[in-house]
């Protein structure tokens, strides 16, 4: 794996942004040719700085308006089995092995509170490995995804 530049840096950081711009509008974006972004940007795939493309959604529209983080303490040696699992429940946005006081870290966005009890009390409680849960309400949020602006793609 080459080491990244400045201009790759500038390519992810551009596409953090927006992952539908357009190579001729990076390049643009950039003032390289269309060939060196084409070029990089498969580099960076190949080597796995660029692992996949997303959509960024708004929580609240796509109706999840409640969001928390929920911690988790859980049996010795149980994040390789549980990971997946936490993974695959459509409410877990984020799961994190964290140090400190608890063991794993979830974001989790449900549409109401009946919604987080049911995942709090039911789906994850009721997993043997699951120990003890906290749960955190978010009350208001930003992410560097809230500031971007524009998605248009070429």
């Amino acid at each position: 794996m080459a080491e990244l530049d400045e201009t790759d840096r500038r390519i992810v950081d551009k596409l953090r942004g927006n992952s539908r711009m357009s190579m001729r509008a990076l390049a643009a974006a950039l003032h390289i040719s269309r060939a060196n972004v084409y070029t990089r940007v498969a580099r960076l795939e190949r080597d796995g700085v660029i692992t996949g493309y997303t959509a960024i959604i708004d929580p609240q529209r796509y109706g999840h308006a409640l969001s928390a983080y929920v911690y988790l303490k859980v049996q010795q040696q149980s994040w390789k089995r549980l990971q997946d699992r936490l993974l695959s429940i459509p409410e877990v946005d984020h799961a994190a092995l964290v140090s400190g006081e608890h063991d794993i870290v979830l974001l989790v966005r449900t549409r109401d509170t009946a919604a987080l009890r049911d995942l709090v009390l039911t789906r994850l409680q009721e997993m043997p490995e699951v120990l003890s849960t906290q749960t955190d309400l978010i009350f208001d949020e930003t992410t560097p995804a809230a500031r971007l602006v524009g998605t248009s793609a070429d």
